[in-house]
């Protein structure tokens, strides 16, 4: 097989990362760029003559070189664009949320089984450097047993009109968390509240609870004086923390802990906080997205299913689903079971 023939459609906010991406890659090339938006359109062409540009969708579905589509457009309109496009028989690359109906998602995935084409989905933080570093160590027994993670994602901005704090910020957050975990949750429960805009929440505190009483806890605005991106992982041997915003020490690994001396008559005498090192691990750096885009070429050019697939988009899905239900409930616990 020879390059992999790409769309793209959507050059606002987030479209001209995977287009500078998909460009600087060997094995791809991208003909067709699409918006709505003309202004974009002519700076687009400017900045890349080679590209076709264009405000019809249409000529991408029947363009019949064009191998994939990639999406970056807001997330109402996922399902219908991606719908078109795979039954077109072109791979699929949607940015994150899949969809926001959990039907829709179910639909997605089993439109690109039968039509044989790839799904993935824009859950850029599985392909963090730094996060494979943490999955390694929780698959080693590193960290011992996970009794908790808590993350927090927040700014000033970027403010949203169309979806709210959870369903723009917490994707992020809840497929790292249950990539890490290798586990879906069996409750959720979420609280925010709307102080911008008539219901959009701008601040949502959600949490998550998983088997063997392992717990997750995410804080999610951009409404807030900081830019944080940072997550904490609790084991009963170390503790972990990724801090996204510190590109010289991404991860800092504790070797901290109590430990049960049995041997003591009471329980209170059995403890014993244990203090060891800080290590800071070299962490190569390599842009994410660049190794999400990669992947996605990969993964047509290998016909391998991708890590962030329309399964991984749909779970996380329904995690936002029952999060929102929970949400608009004022917070009360929604249990999961089996339905992911």
């Amino acid at each position: 097989m020879g390059k992999i023939i790409l769309g793209i459609v959507g050059l606002g906010y987030w479209g001209p990362n995977l287009l500078r991406n998909f460009t600087q890659l060997n094995e791809a090339r991208v003909k067709v760029c699409c918006d709505l938006d003309e202004h974009i359109l002519k700076k687009t062409q400017e900045q890349y003559p080679e590209i076709e540009i264009t405000n019809n969708y249409e000529i991408l579905l029947q363009d019949p070189e064009i191998n994939a589509i990639v999406l970056a457009i807001s997330a109402p309109h996922h399902y219908n664009l991606a719908k078109q496009a795979i039954l077109h028989k072109k791979h699929v690359f949607v940015e994150k949320p899949l969809t926001l109906e959990v039907s829709h998602a179910e639909e997605l995935l089993i439109l690109s089984q039968q039509n044989n084409v790839k799904l993935m989905v824009g859950h850029l933080m599985e392909y963090h450097p730094a996060i494979e570093k943490i999955k390694q160590m929780i698959q080693s027994d590193e960290l011992g047993d996970i009794y908790y993670l808590y993350s927090q994602r927040v700014n000033l901005g970027r403010i949203r009109s169309d979806e709210n704090a959870l369903w723009s910020l917490a994707p992020h957050d809840i497929s790292i968390i249950m990539y890490l975990l290798e586990s879906e949750p069996i409750s959720v429960s979420a609280r925010g509240e709307a102080y911008l805009q008539d219901g959009v929440e701008d601040v949502v505190f959600l949490d998550m609870f998983f088997p063997n009483k392992v717990m997750a806890h995410v804080q999610l605005s951009w409404l807030d004086p900081h830019k944080i991106r940072k997550t904490t992982i609790v084991g009963s041997k170390k503790m972990v923390v990724f801090d996204d915003m510190d590109p010289s020490e991404m991860i800092r690994i504790y070797d901290k802990g109590v430990t049960n001396n049995q041997t003591y008559g009471s329980f209170s005498e059995s403890l014993a906080l244990r203090f060891g090192d800080v290590t800071i691990p070299h962490i190569k750096v390599v842009e994410p997205l660049r190794l999400e885009c990669q992947h996605f070429i990969d993964c047509i050019k290998n016909d391998k299913q991708p890590r962030s697939d329309g399964k991984d988009g749909l779970r996380v899905v329904k995690v936002l689903q029952f999060a929102q239900e929970s949400l608009t409930k004022g917070g009360i616990p929604i249990k999961i079971g089996d339905k992911i």
